[in-house]
């Protein structure tokens, strides 16, 4: 296709038998990726962070639209406030909002209402979607945005463990009170809080194993 709007592609592509060994090294890194809910509070410099939310926007979007913003949080008043919003919001999750059989699904994972990595992780990323953009007055449409958010989010979990650091996918709901406390514009609407940092000395993760093969793929 030749078109003023196109630019040549410069991908890198690679034997078939580097392609093999490059899928299954990244598929057995990735394998080893795990949620993590104890975190040391060993600082991570803003470089990284840099880095690992320009690789989420690398992501593909809805008509390259790109509807999302990423708060960067490392203040420890904010995260405190944080904390104590994401805590009150739990408590009341856990005590009446969740059905039975949501908690008897939590128990194999020992989780409660008290967040306390939400103050020791020394970043926080919280994600906004953003439904429409907002240019002086003007609104224009997004495409797409919950795929798209999505996506991106994937792409910054493995950014964040290729990294060599540790990640919670946190979602307390509502989560309103994230665009109070860090003033985000109307058109933005918060869609998952993230600690990063690295892992505390002797963390333990729940064992728990992933889907065999035979159960997520289905070839035609």
């Amino acid at each position: 296709m030749q078109s003023s709007n196109f630019i040549p592609y410069k991908g890198i592509t690679y034997p078939e038998d580097v392609s093999l060994q490059r899928s299954k090294d990244f598929y057995e890194y990735m394998d080893r990726r795990r949620t993590v809910r104890e975190f040391s509070d060993r600082p991570v410099s803003k470089e990284i962070i840099d880095h690992l939310v320009m690789t989420a926007s690398t992501a593909p979007s809805g008509a390259h639209k790109q509807p999302w913003t990423f708060c960067a949080v490392s203040n420890m008043e904010i995260k405190s406030a944080i904390r104590k919003a994401a805590e009150k919001e739990e408590y009341d999750s856990y005590n009446g909002r969740m059905s039975e059989e949501w908690l008897d699904a939590l128990k194999p994972f020992g989780t409660d209402w008290n967040k306390p990595f939400l103050e020791i992780a020394p970043w926080l990323i919280i994600v906004f979607k953003k439904s429409y953009d907002l240019e002086d007055g003007v609104k224009s449409k997004n495409y797409y945005v919950n795929e798209s958010v999505g996506i991106a989010i994937g792409f910054l979990l493995a950014a964040i463990h290729n990294a060599g650091l540790v990640s919670l996918t946190h979602t307390p709901s509502p989560m309103n009170f994230l665009q109070k406390i860090l003033n985000r514009p109307e058109n933005e609407r918060a869609y998952l809080l993230i600690p990063v940092g690295y892992p505390e000395v002797d963390t333990q993760v729940p064992a728990i194993d992933r889907k065999e093969k035979e159960a997520v793929l289905k070839y035609y």
